[in-house]
């Protein structure tokens, strides 16, 4: 005689934090995905080319203000900004804190390596989305307009790291950004089934490191380069130095 099989209970429904992901079972597994890819392409892309183009401060502010020129002179500048920046960037920021308020905490239970890489993972993501935020509004929104004044993206920099605690803000952030971005790419890898094995991970993770920490290293010498420049005040491309100035826009 057969006897009926009860199915396992669905701890899921009655279970805070965020559930492990599975294919098919609503629209979580989607999002997750769409989530991990936003974070590599095109925000991760995004973050490599600001921190390269930023070294270009080493050069001088007239270097870093043509870099700014070029930047600015790409065909539909302005569609590439919002479509591939800040609309996947505030994707990614706010499913991010929404995963991170969800997910479950539980480093002093099991302080196993895997739930400190899980909780620095949030913290740095917390940490880089405060700090993006301000530096977007503060940057491009606010005071001259680098746009219309390329020439004064030097001096508006410098200008705010010579607030002490807007210099360690920037430092702080950083390192906070990059090891977001490094860890991102392990991360990516294993769930997309990049590197699979353990052997596979671990040698991706010394490279994920080796890319963190040279990302890392370029963006302090470019903040650096800044903040032991020179103080610029004008705007160094333009024929009129005095028609963008940091005093005429604050």
């Amino acid at each position: 005689m057969a006897t009926a099989v009860s199915a396992p209970p669905d701890l899921g429904r009655n279970t805070k934090g965020v559930q492990p992901l599975r294919a098919g079972q609503g629209n979580s597994f989607l999002w997750r995905r769409l989530h991990s890819l936003s974070g590599i392409i095109p925000i991760g892309a995004f973050l490599v080319e600001h921190i390269v183009s930023n070294f270009e401060t080493f050069n001088g502010p007239v270097a870093y203000a043509k870099q700014v020129v070029f930047l600015n002179s790409l065909p539909l500048v302005r569609v590439l900004e919002w479509g591939l920046i800040f609309i996947p960037l505030l994707f990614h920021a706010l499913y991010g804190v929404f995963i991170a308020f969800r997910g479950r905490i539980n480093v002093n239970v099991y302080p196993w390596a895997s739930n400190w890489m899980y909780l620095s993972q949030r913290v740095t993501g917390l940490i880089a989305f405060a700090y993006i935020l301000q530096h977007v509004i503060r940057q491009r929104f606010m005071g001259v307009q680098l746009p219309e004044c390329p020439g004064m993206a030097f001096a508006k920099v410098q200008h705010e790291l010579s607030n002490p605690w807007m210099l360690a803000i920037y430092v702080i952030a950083m390192i906070a950004t990059t090891w977001h971005f490094a860890y991102g790419i392990w991360l990516f890898a294993a769930k997309w089934g990049i590197t699979p094995g353990d052997k596979a991970r671990h040698r991706f993770g010394l490279v994920c490191t080796g890319v963190g920490m040279v990302l890392c290293v370029m963006g302090l010498m470019s903040i650096f380069a800044v903040v032991n420049h020179a103080p610029v005040t004008t705007d160094v491309l333009a024929s009129d130095p005095a028609a963008c100035s940091l005093t005429a826009s604050q």
